[in-house]
């Protein structure tokens, strides 16, 4: 059936659209298990390392307590009875109650509105971001329609929106950008700007990009570093900015940082009046390096530098 349609009306705005309110849904499980599963893994990397003996010995010069190995022993077994975690297992359940969520209360925005936001076993509130973003996934799906029209080329955008979501939530919930994101992203920018897929952006632009996108969030992380004793950022910020520069090209990021820059201070002011920051009173950077990323690859670099009075 699909078969038969035009390429013009199955990556219309409108498809591209309803594709992103099923991303969006899928989007929602990435968000609240992929944390999960990296502490799952980090745990496991402490129980490993509390079992090296020899590690232990050249580092103290000295043999392990045995407090240490029990408890290294004691975390892997707890991990080994813990029940299978990923993408897809287990099925979606009602985090309060356990209720196994049936297909027709996990339609896309729909079934939040049917259910009026509550778990049809228990009645505990489901969280407003679950519908916000499966549509703000569908509005930007729709709007690289609009802006890269009914291609192939497309489909690449759509999933570097969907990369960047993820990663700005799970940023803004934990202060982490997992490296099985930031990667795919920065090595799928590269290989498509290799391949020639992305019109406008020659290899040599997507590398350089991604280099000073790297290299620039680096050296400030140093700087401040050496000046101040403290860490401003983190290791994935810079990944972040070098995958966006892979994307976009070396001449998007500055405009990307100064973007982000200027939204993560208002935003952290706000937080600061209303008392909301969180401790350490800090505010994630990767939010707004992957909004500043939007704005420059929706809008266009050109439209961005003029607004910035830099064309």
């Amino acid at each position: 059936m699909f078969a038969d349609l035009p390429l013009e009306a199955m990556l219309s705005p409108w498809a591209l659209g309803l594709l992103g309110l099923l991303i969006g849904s899928f989007l929602n499980v990435v968000i609240h298990r992929m944390p999960l599963m990296l502490e799952r893994q980090w745990w496991g990397d402490v129980a490993g390392q509390l079992g090296d003996t020899a590690s232990y010995r050249r580092v103290f010069a000295g043999d392990a307590h045995p407090g240490l190995l029990q408890a290294g022993t004691s975390i892997t077994q707890g991990i080994e009875k813990l029940a299978p975690l990923d993408l897809l297992r287990p099925a979606s359940r009602c985090p309060s109650c356990g209720h196994r969520i049936r297909w027709y209360e996990n339609i896309p925005v729909l079934s939040w509105l049917y259910l009026r936001g509550r778990c049809s076993a228990c009645g505990a509130g489901i969280p407003l971001r679950y519908p916000f973003i499966e549509l703000l996934t569908a509005v930007l799906f729709a709007a690289v329609g609009w802006r890269f029209g009914a291609g192939w080329t497309a489909l690449l955008w759509c999933a570097v929106v969907a990369l960047l979501l993820a990663l700005a939530a799970i940023d803004w919930d934990t202060t982490v950008l997992p490296d099985a994101l930031t990667y795919p992203l920065l090595w799928g920018g590269l290989l498509a700007a290799g391949l020639g897929w992305l019109p406008g952006l020659s290899a040599w632009d997507a590398v350089t990009g991604a280099a000073v996108g790297y290299l620039s969030l680096w050296s400030v992380y140093w700087l401040f570093k050496l000046t101040t004793g403290k860490e401003g950022m983190g290791y994935g910020d810079f990944k972040l900015l070098a995958a966006l520069g892979a994307w976009l090209g070396w001449q998007a990021i500055l405009p990307i940082v100064l973007l982000a820059s200027v939204i993560g201070a208002a935003v952290g002011i706000v937080m600061k009046l209303r008392s909301t920051l969180r401790e350490g009173r800090f505010v994630p950077f990767g939010p707004f390096l992957a909004g500043g990323g939007l704005v420059v690859m929706l809008a266009g670099l050109p439209r961005v530098l003029d607004l910035m009075g830099w064309s």
